[in-house]
């Protein structure tokens, strides 16, 4: 059995305390607002994001951070716009053994840094986990089978994880790439986005497996280019998220892009899901860090246009598909743009 904290009163938040809970543990989960806190206590339950999932008695729930203290695993479970934040608040509380997870998905705005370099940077000398892989909060849960990664600069810490959180119902595979570990989680975001504006369209299956497997070339070049294993990008964390991202109603990110390709306004969208959309979040560091890297990344530009601009998500499609014809084969691409280059 494990002492483990629970940042996040979130959906995902809540998941991991009920089943952590479940298979012996003793948890605490922490959460920012009062409110929400006293709710889930009085219900049982978090009636908004999980109904029918209990949230047993002997799980306990805190506005008080410090209550967190002495815990063996600390979990941040909050939307990536406050991982550095609540990182920063829970560090008082740490022993020097306390390992530190995060199951946020998404790169820092402005920064453009990965999540695990934020938590690092607020909690030092020691290698944080990312907690990675296909897995939506409503499944897990119910004990539905599901299986992810721990990825970690120190294997020993992503062992531990992997053997105090695996059960029956959650297979842990560890992950040495915590760059491409991170990055594909983050931004098949931005392609569920797109996934559920093709549904929204009407565009039909043919669309979408073009985009899903063009997305994950994308999000693959991107990833070399910053120094991940591009074998990562076909596991869990690669193919594996943007699979379960891009084809089910659980995921908040395809709901938005389900709106935005009917023809509701992005913003408006956004408000309809009611919940933090990763994908729209990120997408416009992901544009940024293509544009330093030198990489190209047709579809997160013509998102951005999307939701920065209003671009009409019609005319987006039309300008993908009007590209200039290449080689689907990534290196041989590489190779005769190279040589084109040169000639000029």
């Amino acid at each position: 059995m494990a002492k483990i904290s629970i940042l996040g009163t979130g959906g995902f938040g809540v998941s991991l305390a009920a089943t952590c809970f479940r298979y012996g543990h003793e948890v605490t989960l922490w959460g920012l607002f009062q409110q929400e806190v006293d709710a889930i206590i009085r219900d049982g339950e978090h009636k908004k994001l999980l109904p029918g999932v209990p949230v047993n008695p002997g799980i306990r729930v805190t506005a008080d951070i410090s209550e967190t203290a002495g815990a063996d695993l600390v979990i941040l479970a909050v939307p990536s716009f406050a991982v550095r934040e609540t990182a920063a608040r829970v560090r008082p509380f740490l022993s020097p053994e306390t390992v530190v997870v995060n199951v946020a998905k998404g790169l820092e705005k402005g920064s453009c840094k990965l999540l695990s370099e934020v938590i690092e940077e607020e909690i030092p000398d020691r290698a944080a986990i990312i907690l990675s892989g296909p897995s939506h909060a409503e499944e897990i849960a119910r004990g539905v089978p599901t299986t992810i990664d721990a990825a970690s600069k120190s294997r020993a810490n992503a062992e531990y994880v992997q053997d105090v959180l695996s059960n029956d119902r959650l297979r842990i595979y560890v992950c040495d790439d915590i760059i491409g570990a991170q990055l594909g989680g983050a931004l098949k975001n931005i392609i569920a986005v797109c996934a559920g504006m093709c549904d929204g369209m009407g565009l039909g299956d043919n669309a979408k497996a073009a985009l899903m497997t063009r997305g994950l070339a994308e999000i693959a070049r991107l990833g070399s280019a910053m120094g991940a294993d591009p074998a990562t990008f076909a596991g869990l964390t690669g193919i594996g998220d943007l699979i379960v991202t891009c084809t089910s109603l659980h995921s908040r990110n395809y709901r938005a892009g389900l709106y935005i390709g009917q023809g509701i306004p992005a913003q408006e969208a956004i408000r309809r899901v009611g919940m933090t959309v990763e994908g729209c979040i990120v997408a416009g560091t992901a544009w940024k860090l293509a544009q330093e890297k030198g990489v190209e990344m047709p579809i997160v530009e013509q998102l951005n246009l999307v939701l920065e601009e209003g671009k009409d998500v019609r005319t987006a499609v039309r300008d993908l598909m009007g590209r200039p014809s290449r080689h689907e084969n990534e290196q041989i691409w590489l190779k005769e743009l190279k040589e084109r280059q040169s000639h000029q």
